[in-house]
């Protein structure tokens, strides 16, 4: 039997890893780059965010923005504490971040990637790079079988194929799968950047707040996490999970829209109102430029009493309360106008992909295509930032491998 994998990354070599050598069965992954498992090279800053430290898998798939019905079956099977044991099987040891990401303790990517190759050389899996795919279709004298063919000419025959090509930003990139009678969710970009430009905060580049959260006016979707001030806007996990969640949505404005800062994450009027009267009373001689009481950065702090027209050399006990009051405004309601994104081609992630309803999340085969199999982010399920992509391309991986090597029942 052979069986012909479709795409080096994570699931694709996640996968064929796990696919036991079996003289009777040939195991082929095709590549079009010329390397493999490159996003998880880059990936945590080029440490690997492995996976995530949540067992409960409830809890677990509120981290999709979609795909939970597929998620709900595939993270039971194989989720983050089954990652955990397979690597450490092999001997690479992992650790747990204070955030909950999990990365292994080289902090090194390569660590992920030698694990996952040895293994797939265990199991004497052929790799073939700078092979596109331009079609599958049925081999005509048998219509179980399939013909891969490539942009080289190439032809190649299986009898199971697993796609695991990682999503595509267009949605005619994926027409040789919709020939074969899949439907397809428009795809469009999750986690990325806001731009906020020629605006006056971006020449705090580089600051960073650790708890911020970020509303998206006129919507209910908010959430909260590291803020990181660039040159062209705004970054980091709140940034990214905001993306994520509102991707269509943010698609559907074209990208353009306004955002609202808490730069005191959960930080309320109440809150600020007793803070500011406190130091009114007990620090009024202290220069409001030199005594910060909410732990901001020190440009960022600035920035804001400039904003609010409050001067160096103005001390807490005579703060007017307009300017009292704006402060108030610009740390808990700062409001920025977005327009456009920014993707990083390495980390791109695809909102979009083959529709759920036609795979069979016990086994990842297709519903429509008897022997064709579908792992990762080609299927319309994807995660926030934080290790939660690669534990469902680990998922779906295994489940597909167990089924294609007949150790679990389509």
């Amino acid at each position: 039997m052979k069986i012909a994998i479709i795409g080096a990354g994570a699931a694709g070599c996640f996968a064929a890893a796990n696919i036991p050598y079996r003289p009777d069965l040939e195991v082929a992954v095709f590549e079009k780059t010329g390397k493999v498992l490159q996003k998880v090279k880059v990936s945590g800053g080029g440490r690997c965010n492995v996976t995530h430290e949540c067992f409960d898998i409830p809890e677990l798939i509120t981290s999709y923005p979609r795909g939970k019905q597929l998620l709900k079956k595939t993270l039971y099977q194989f989720g983050p504490r089954q990652t955990i044991d397979w690597f450490g099987q092999r001997g690479v040891k992992l650790k747990t971040e204070t955030d909950g990401r999990i990365f292994p303790v080289t902090d090194d990517s390569q660590t992920i990637i030698d694990c996952i190759w040895q293994e797939m050389m265990h199991n004497k899996v052929q790799v073939y790079y700078h092979k596109s795919v331009e079609s599958i279709a049925f081999v005509p004298a048998h219509p179980d079988r399939f013909v891969i063919s490539f942009n080289d000419k190439s032809v190649y025959e299986a009898d199971k194929v697993l796609i695991a090509t990682g999503g595509f930003p267009k949605a005619e990139q994926y027409k040789w799968i919709e020939t074969l009678g899949h439907t397809i969710q428009t795809p469009v970009p999750s986690l990325f950047t806001f731009n906020i430009p020629k605006h006056p905060v971006t020449e705090l580049m580089g600051v960073s707040v650790p708890d911020a959260t970020i509303k998206i006016i006129g919507t209910k979707i908010t959430q909260s996490g590291a803020l990181l001030i660039t040159h062209w806007g705004m970054s980091g996990p709140a940034v990214l999970k905001t993306s994520a969640i509102a991707a269509r949505e943010l698609a559907d404005r074209n990208y353009e829209f306004q955002i609202m800062v808490n730069w005191l994450n959960d930080g309320k009027d109440v809150e600020m109102k007793g803070t500011l009267l406190q130091l009114r009373k007990e620090q009024g001689r202290q220069l409001v430029q030199n005594k910060n009481p909410f732990n901001l950065p020190k440009r960022l702090w600035e920035y804001q009493l400039q904003q609010c027209g409050i001067k160096e050399d103005i001390r807490w006990g005579d703060l007017p309360a307009n300017a009292q009051n704006k402060l108030t405004e610009h740390l808990l309601r700062d409001t920025y106008s977005v327009k456009g994104k920014t993707t990083f081609k390495e980390e791109f992630v695809t909102c979009g992909g083959v529709n759920l309803a036609e795979i069979d999340p016990q086994t990842m085969q297709s519903r429509i295509v008897p022997g064709l199999y579908f792992a990762g982010e080609i299927v319309d399920a994807d995660g926030i930032t934080g290790g939660y992509n690669f534990q469902h391309a680990w998922s779906s991986g295994w489940i597909a491998a167990k089924s294609m090597a007949g150790e679990v029942k389509s």
